[in-house]
């Protein structure tokens, strides 16, 4: 699902790449693996909706990496707008 942004160039990948996206407006949609350290996702989510971007949970690291096409967990990842 979300391999297909990323093949697109239209996916951002990881806790920082995410939090920079989020913080120049560039994203219309955030994934959080609910199985992320609380702290290192909390910043995500507080900006995320202080921007009012979409913020879906997925059920484990290991999905949303896998989700996103790379062979290790994610805590984050973030499709950005296409208008860019």
């Amino acid at each position: 699902m979300l391999s297909e942004y990323r093949k697109k160039g239209l996916l951002v990948v990881g806790t920082k790449q995410t939090i920079k996206a989020i913080n120049e407006n560039r994203l219309e949609e955030v994934f959080v693996a609910q199985d992320a350290e609380k702290y290192v996702i909390q910043g995500i989510e507080e900006a995320a909706e202080n921007r009012k971007i979409s913020i879906t949970h997925v059920q484990s690291m290991k999905k949303l990496g896998k989700d996103c096409g790379i062979k290790v967990g994610a805590a984050t990842a973030g499709i950005l707008k296409s208008d860019r």
